[in-house]
């Protein structure tokens, strides 16, 4: 596991709770902003992802 797995993963996970905290007070933006961080998080933990492929590939 490589750090952008690491931090991907862990900003999906922020993503989720800044999303559900949205949903539990009733503000959009906040959801809108874990949706996207989310979003982010996934593409960098496939990044990660990748990496550790071609790592393996050498």
């Amino acid at each position: 596991m490589n750090k952008d797995q690491v931090k991907g993963k862990t900003k999906e996970v922020a993503g989720k709770v800044q999303e559900k905290v949205g949903e539990a007070v009733g503000s959009r933006q906040q959801q809108s902003e874990g949706l996207s961080n989310q979003a982010e998080g996934k593409a960098q933990k496939k990044v990660g992802d990748v990496k550790e492929i071609a790592k393996g590939n050498r």
